[in-house]
């Protein structure tokens, strides 16, 4: 059957399209996709505006017009940490459902890391042991541990790409303080964390999914993505640490000619960059592998499980 997976994240609106069936893997089929930031249109209450909404509104209508298009047969809508962190949560969801017919499910930032762990383990298989799997998304962070298919442990910190930027990172380039504060904040809040894993014993292999990671494995010699899922990919944290200056005194402008960068993403690459550096090291970690597979899969996996299971 053909399934659609509507992700109103914190950066991007995306229906993903995908064939899939209870035992075999999924095919993607179709993407659609449109830039919102909805964590950077938070008033100074936290809450998303009307123009927000609008424009949230307008990109769902267009997604329901690309899934009927591409013959979807059930549709799995699902928001993350821009939509779940705003003061007015319920009524943006209320409006939304009223007039669009979408009812969103708002994801704990708990069921974001099981979920993209879940997508992880797939990829890799059984004979991956023990995974630790990283994700850096544009409201959070996502931290999974675990040797099944259901993490031991799984965490959410509100370390995301745009979040941080916004919040943190206003120059262009930015101020080099500002930067020394965000990675002091960074290194902070990860390393409350890692208690929760390291007991856990270290992992056989470290995975890191989300657009972020991709991009940074790409500047640091990666293959491109036109070369398929298929391909290895993998990121060094020597090359990462090599980066980080690097992109540190570079422009919004300078950052979206680099190699693998799109233009909306490349002013919010530093700030992940940080992340990813910061959790590389305070985890031990000299190279994560990278992963095709992330949370929209996760959703897709789950219900053919329940699929298959009635």
């Amino acid at each position: 059957m053909r399934l659609g997976v509507l992700d109103v994240g914190s950066n991007t609106v995306h229906l993903l399209v995908m064939d899939a069936h209870p035992g075999a893997c999924p095919l993607p089929a179709h993407s659609h996709k449109a830039e919102l930031r909805l964590a950077e249109l938070l008033d100074e209450a936290g809450a998303i505006g009307p123009p927000g909404v609008d424009k949230l509104v307008g990109v769902i209508q267009e997604a329901l017009q690309a899934a009927e298009d591409k013959g979807v047969e059930d549709l799995l809508p699902f928001a993350t940490s821009a939509v779940r962190e705003a003061s007015n949560a319920d009524d943006v969801l209320a409006r939304v459902q009223a007039e669009t017919g979408v009812d969103l499910q708002v994801l704990t930032g708990s069921e974001e890391a099981r979920l993209t762990f879940l997508a992880a383990r797939r990829w890799f298989g059984w004979s991956a042991g023990k995974l630790l799997v990283l994700d850096i998304g544009g409201g959070s962070l996502e931290i999974a541990y675990g040797m099944d298919e259901e993490p031991d442990a799984a965490v959410s910190l509100p370390l995301g790409a745009g979040r941080l930027t916004a919040g943190w990172l206003p120059g262009d380039p930015p101020d080099p303080e500002a930067i020394r504060s965000l990675r002091r904040h960074v290194r902070a809040q990860i390393a409350r964390t890692v208690g929760e894993f390291t007991r856990f014993g270290p992992p056989d292999h470290v995975v890191a999914t989300s657009k972020t990671f991709k991009q940074l494995a790409r500047l640091a010699g990666a293959a491109r993505s036109a070369e398929g899922l298929y391909v290895e990919r993998e990121l060094k944290r020597e090359s990462l640490e090599a980066w980080v200056p690097r992109l540190s005194g570079m422009t919004t402008a300078e950052r979206a000619d680099l190699p693998g960068v799109s233009e909306g993403r490349a002013g919010q690459l530093l700030a992940g960059a940080l992340v990813a550096e910061g959790a590389m090291d305070l985890f031990g970690v000299e190279t994560v592998d990278i992963c095709p597979w992330a949370l929209r899969e996760g959703v897709i996996l789950r219900k053919l499980d329940h699929m298959g299971s009635v």
